[in-house]
């Protein structure tokens, strides 16, 4: 029976290729073939072909399909994982190889939490000016789906406040500070004045989805005083939120470097409340025994070294809404 471990463990070896493995990634990534077409710029009948080859060779389902919906069965979610791998190690190759021609290339994928998006862009944009060449994949979404994202291995690093469960198989790096405030609009009649807990849960609130660790924060601070959170409107985002507070429909809680582009003289204000700012910090993570390509890896030290700098202070972000 020995005699034959050898051929069991060398069989997909022998059976999947490497355009398949990039191509069930994709499709597993995307939850979708005609997306996949799309990225890697195939018909959707050659991905089909290519996704139906690979389950043949593992001779278990991959995924479900209920519907015009892709699910991944338990199965296709492990083959996930380990097509990334094989993924990232091939384009940690073509990096020491284009390292060698004296190029920089490669592809750099990075996800952050919805509150980052007011500073990553301009550190993607300062790093790629440095590798012009690189591919370049920025996800921007809530705590939750970050965590299914660092879960599944989609990227090379994530940032984000509250860190997952699992941290003990995480790296993770402190970045910076990331201040929860509450904002109204300027006509607001607490403006100006020191504003208790008790007083604010008076007021109309606009809060973030499920999911968001703004709303879990907001909701412990409430929870702890025995007060209930006065919920007018849940939106996803930000801007939304900040044109609502425009609007005059209530107030809300944001990352105080949500505010730096406000004008000083703008309808958006940072109100004085008993207990804020909340005082949170980004941090970069990414999976423990990650092995970084050579591009995240000089990502990851420009944003140690530089990073701070595309972020505005704290107290400059206040003078501008005060």
């Amino acid at each position: 029976m020995n005699d034959h471990l050898p051929v069991q463990k060398n069989f997909l070896i022998r059976h999947a290729t490497l355009r398949q493995i990039q191509v069930f990634e994709s499709v597993a990534r995307n939850l979708s073939f005609t997306r996949a077409a799309e990225e890697l710029h195939l018909t959707q009948p050659t991905v089909s072909a290519q996704v139906k080859s690979l389950a043949e060779a593992i001779d278990m389902p991959l995924y479900e399909l209920i519907g015009r919906n892709i699910y991944l069965t338990e199965v296709g979610e492990q083959v996930a994982c380990s097509c990334r791998e094989v993924i990232n190690h091939f384009s940690n190759l073509e990096i020491m190889l284009d390292d060698f021609r004296g190029m920089k290339r490669g592809q750099l994928r990075v996800a952050v939490i919805s509150t980052a998006k007011y500073f990553i862009p301009i550190a993607l944009g300062k790093f790629c000016k440095k590798y012009p060449d690189i591919d370049l994949d920025l996800t921007i979404c809530n705590r939750e789906t970050l965590h299914k994202r660092i879960d599944h291995n989609m990227d090379d690093l994530y940032i984000l406040g509250q860190i997952p469960n699992n941290s003990q198989d995480l790296e993770v790096l402190p970045f910076a500070p990331n201040p929860l405030v509450i904002i109204a609009n300027r006509n607001n009649p607490l403006v100006g004045k020191r504003v208790s807990l008790k007083r604010l849960a008076k007021e109309p609130f606009i809060m973030r989805e499920e999911g968001s660790g703004i709303r879990r924060a907001i909701e412990k601070v409430f929870a702890e005083k025995e007060l209930a959170v006065n919920e007018r409107l849940t939106l996803n985002t930000n801007e939304a939120i900040k044109h609502c507070v425009v609007g005059e429909l209530g107030v809300a809680c944001v990352s105080r470097h949500a505010l730096y582009l406000e004008d000083r003289e703008g309808p958006v204000v940072e109100l004085d409340v008993e207990g804020f700012p909340i005082q949170k910090q980004w941090n970069i993570v990414y999976p423990s025994g990650k092995e970084l390509s050579l591009l995240a890896s000089e990502f990851l030290e420009f944003l140690q070294e530089e990073g701070r700098n595309y972020i505005q202070l704290e107290q400059e972000a206040m003078s501008r809404v005060l």
